[in-house]
């Protein structure tokens, strides 16, 4: 289960790599032609007990032959820290893989996002010693796109932009060019989408306006979102039928993203009971690569 708005603003990318591209489009950046793009670790860790972990981190080939690394960072609020650990991820990035790096900072408020455009400078004033100078897609450059024919070209980003205008007045629009696109896509497909909306909104007036959505014109899938509209204060009467759910929304989810899974592992899914543990499953079957990464111990 995607379950933050920080989560669902970078790990969109993790589901649909190839978003990238439609966002550097739209910092009208031209980028080279890719031919694969692979999720890696996000753990940067060099001296325990010192952690750093970027959002997401995606390597990607490209059509000359050569790769580069792209971090993405969701940032939801100016913290003057989080400067010093981007130019801590580029310079271990680029030590450890000798690839060229790309930081692409997501957010959320205009204020944001223009504290996370400004050049990170390292050494003297008039001559550092590092400069990084990350990109940054916010909502005074990410187009609200409120023409459902438009969303049902590029669906993750439309979700992506959604997701960075939450706080915008005109999300309403937004929100239901969205809506009437999905309803003309896979089912399986939509409620990975819709859930990821969910997620992204957070706690803004957004959200109620998709719940609404997924309760009313989106209600010939099921999902999460669509469960969880349903009277959140009833719990025990709908453990049971969230547990059989949830599993099946797993193997829908691996299905879309053609995963092979053997009838071993489906009757394992199917027959879990333990709802904590399938949330876990749910939320490794959006980027799990096999049926084995899924159901791993953690």
């Amino acid at each position: 289960m995607v379950s933050s708005p920080h989560e669902a603003h970078h790990r969109i990318f993790q589901e649909n790599p190839g978003l990238f591209a439609s966002a550097f489009r739209t910092l009208g950046i031209p980028f080279p032609e890719p031919v694969a793009v692979s999720l890696m670790d996000t753990d940067l860790t060099e001296i325990r007990p010192l952690e750093r972990h970027v959002d997401t981190l995606l390597r990607i080939d490209l059509v000359d032959g050569g790769s580069l690394l792209l971090a993405i960072e969701a940032q939801g609020r100016k913290d003057p820290d989080k400067r010093s650990s981007w130019a801590y991820y580029l310079a271990h990035l680029y030590a450890k893989f000798r690839y060229p790096c790309v930081l692409l900072v997501v957010c959320r408020d205009k204020g944001t996002a223009e504290w996370a455009s400004e050049p990170i400078r390292i050494g003297l004033d008039k001559h550092p010693s590092l400069v990084a100078l990350p990109l940054v897609l916010g909502p005074h450059n990410v187009p609200m796109v409120t023409d459902a024919a438009t969303v049902a070209d590029d669906i993750p980003m439309a979700v992506f932009s959604a997701i960075t205008h939450s706080n915008d007045h005109d999300i309403a629009a937004i929100l239901e060019a969205l809506a009437e696109a999905l309803r003309a896509t896979d089912a399986d497909a939509a409620a990975v989408f819709a859930e990821f909306t969910e997620a992204g909104l957070g706690a803004t007036p957004a959200r109620e306006i998709w719940r609404n959505l997924m309760g009313t014109g989106l209600s010939h899938f099921r999902g999460f979102v669509a469960e969880s509209f349903r009277d959140e204060g009833r719990v025990e009467g709908r453990v049971e039928g969230r547990v059989e759910g949830r599993g099946e929304d797993i193997l829908r989810i691996l299905a879309v993203r053609g995963v092979a899974v053997p009838e071993e592992a489906r009757q394992r899914i199917a027959g879990c009971k333990d709802l904590a543990v399938l949330d876990v499953w749910f939320e490794r079957a959006i980027t799990a690569t096999t049926v084995d990464a899924v159901l791993a111990e953690s």
